[in-house]
């Protein structure tokens, strides 16, 4: 079960043969998280595919590009 969620953007970094993602230090003290805290992360990659859908859908839709998106995010990751 889920209590929060939350988004924030990180860089993906190399640790030896491996990659990782340093949690920004706010993140960590609002969270309250410490070392072997269990978090769930959800990977969705940066990209511009939302923005050239939707700019070639411009003037066909009775939503603006927004208000898609923001009905997207509700529906695939429940982000209001």
């Amino acid at each position: 079960m889920y209590n929060m969620v939350e988004t924030f953007d990180v860089s993906i970094r190399r640790w030896g043969n491996s990659l990782g993602a340093v949690l920004p230090s706010t993140i960590v003290e609002k969270n309250k998280l410490k070392e072997n805290d269990k978090i769930k992360i959800f990977v969705i990659k940066e990209s511009d595919v939302l923005k050239r859908t939707f700019g070639s859908l411009k003037g066909k839709l009775k939503l603006s590009g927004q208000e898609m998106k923001d009905m997207l995010r509700k529906e695939l990751h429940g982000i209001e």
